[in-house]
């Protein structure tokens, strides 16, 4: 041992070692991390409105119908529930719709009579449903009068008079 420097004296168990040995270390800083400057960057939403928040479902729908451009399709879809309040309950009551394709409405009426009073009235009818719907949804109007039973059934045919010969 040296006389000019005294031997240092080391605590008995590890426990002390390590605190003594952390006492004699200099103390890190603790770094916060900054707060990002794109609100997107953010994992959390804060205290005020935020994009990220939830939408009404009314209001998300309605941006997805925009976005994807469903107006004019979603717009035509209504037509067929919607048809006694868009032409009245007296055209209604004797004319169903039936399909919409590629701006032609086809409807079947009751009755041939009716069929051909609604063939009459198709400008009048058109001009209601634009009024409703709006212009060029429905270009055309299709009347079709109520058609007779089919008595075939199954793929295979016999030419003849059909059922008529069997009644006498």
């Amino acid at each position: 041992m040296s006389a000019d420097r005294p031997e240092p004296v080391e605590p008995p168990d590890a426990a002390r070692r390590l605190l003594a040995r952390a006492r004699k270390a200099k103390p890190v800083p603790v770094r916060r991390r900054a707060r990002p400057a794109n609100p997107i960057d953010q994992p959390w939403s804060g205290a005020g409105p935020d994009g990220r928040d939830p939408a009404p479902l009314g209001a998300a729908v309605g941006d997805l119908v925009k976005e994807r451009e469903w107006t004019r399709t979603l717009t035509a879809a209504g037509i067929l529930p919607r048809w006694a309040e868009i032409v009245g309950p007296d055209i209604a009551s004797h004319c169903r719709p039936e399909k919409l394709e590629a701006g032609q409405l086809t409807c079947v009426a009751e009755s041939t009579a009716w069929a051909t009073q609604l063939r009459l009235m198709s400008g009048q009818v058109l001009a209601r449903i634009a009024a409703e719907v709006g212009p060029d949804i429905v270009r055309r109007l299709h009347v079709r009068g109520p058609t007779a039973p089919d008595w075939r059934h199954g793929p295979l045919r016999v030419s003849g008079r059909g059922p008529r010969d069997t009644y006498g």
